[in-house]
């Protein structure tokens, strides 16, 4: 399944987006289920699925939907990992990790897929950074790399907008501005993905390629990511890990690109889907 939020006539709904439009899962739970958060939380996914595969008419149309980020809610969490792929590694001039890198970035900075992305007025050095990100469907804590799979729902990609004159003194300032990345279109479920390491990358701003990577050249395991954050921290159903960007960005080629106000960034993961925004000036 494809798992979005959106907003329909200014209201928020969920559910799943299939080739005749979407179908509104909200309304088929009722009062058990408000959001995609506790549709995981609750393990309706399997409930979920049933109702879309015996559902001959959509609810709305696709042209119809303001895509929200996958999860939109505030007390959201986004473990986002740095200089997770050697060729990024290599371009930042930093040596082989011995411990996932890790940053967070708050759900103010995310918007949903088609929706503008906001160039700060106080930089002018806005860069890019595609990611696979997965999310979390089953709580746990100090979660064995054996069990680690079983508690991701599924997959998504986030544009990690970054502001590389303020990331310079301070990487939480330089990923948080509000507005400035994006997450979705949708989830995909675990289920559809036989092979994460499958999975390819592809970052165009304005048509042009910008990073190109197989998900097989990412630094860590999957697995063996869930067991390290969860032994930080109890992860719950909807918490998000941006898996970290491949070689590419713009402040590491000669000459340097970076966003301006009109451009198109489009991320695309094989066989995700494509998540576009464009820029716009604060």
């Amino acid at each position: 399944m494809k798992l979005a939020t959106v907003e329909i006539n200014g209201q928020a709904h969920f559910g799943a987006i299939t080739a005749q439009g979407f179908i509104d899962l909200g309304e088929r739970l009722g009062a058990r289920c408000k959001d995609l958060v506790e549709l995981l939380s609750r393990d309706l996914l399997q409930e979920a699925s049933q109702i879309v595969a015996n559902t001959t008419q959509a609810d709305h149309p696709l042209a119809n939907l303001k895509f929200l980020p996958v999860n939109p809610r505030l007390d959201m969490r986004m473990f986002a990992l740095g200089w997770a792929y050697k060729a990024h590694q290599l371009e930042a001039g930093k040596e082989d990790l011995l411990h996932p890198n890790m940053f967070s970035k708050h759900p103010q900075s995310l918007v949903g897929h088609d929706q503008p992305i906001v160039l700060p007025k106080v930089s002018d050095r806005f860069d890019f950074e595609g990611e696979v990100a997965i999310m979390i469907g089953k709580a746990g804590r100090h979660i064995a790399v054996k069990d680690a799979m079983s508690h991701i729902a599924g997959y998504s990609i986030v544009m990690d907008g970054s502001l590389r004159d303020y990331q310079k003194h301070s990487v939480t300032a330089g990923k948080n501005f509000d507005a400035s990345s994006s997450f979705g279109p949708w989830l995909v479920t675990r289920d559809e993905i036989d092979d994460p390491k499958s999975m390819v990358l592809t970052t165009r701003l304005n048509g042009a390629v910008m990073q190109h990577s197989g998900f097989d050249l990412m630094a860590w395991d999957l697995a063996e990511l869930v067991h390290y954050i969860s032994g930080i921290c109890r992860l719950e159903p909807g918490d998000v890990i941006a898996t970290g960007t491949p070689g590419g960005v713009g402040h590491r080629r000669d000459p340097q690109i970076f966003m301006k106000a009109g451009d198109v960034l489009e991320v695309e993961v094989t066989p995700l889907g494509i998540l576009r925004n464009q820029v716009v000036a604060e």
